[in-house]
């Protein structure tokens, strides 16, 4: 089975920064798009971020653009999701998940794995 592990989240306040963390297995991280998403209480859950590696393409979500970037260090096969001008709608459960077909984009349908999330609140 594929295993993707989050790490990072926490508490902060609004204008705050936070770097959340993906490990992701090689053959998967090779070959696949990685992306965050995010999903708080009674909504629907939210394509934030996400990049193809071997393609070197991303996509970000209007509300997170100019705010969050993605980087990647390719020797630990991680992909990190730097947080920065926090708000309080941020917060949330915040996931990686893995699509290994063509798709890069923030339809959380189209994803093949994901991870357990790791949380992420900001106060005001």
């Amino acid at each position: 089975q594929v295993q993707l592990v989050e790490s990072g989240g926490g508490s902060v306040q609004a204008g705050g920064s936070l770097r959340l963390s993906c490990a992701v297995p090689g053959h998967i991280y090779r070959t696949a798009c990685i992306a965050w998403f995010r999903q708080a209480p009674d909504k629907e859950r939210e394509g934030v971020a996400g990049i193809n590696p071997a393609a070197g393409t991303s996509f970000f979500s209007d509300s997170v653009k100019g705010r969050f970037a993605i980087s990647r260090d390719n020797l630990k096969n991680t992909l990190y999701l730097q947080m920065n001008v926090l708000k309080p709608e941020d917060t949330a459960m915040y996931y990686c998940a893995a699509d290994v077909g063509p798709y890069c984009g923030p339809r959380a349908g189209e994803y093949d794995y994901w991870g357990q999330g790791t949380q992420v609140t900001v106060s005001s």
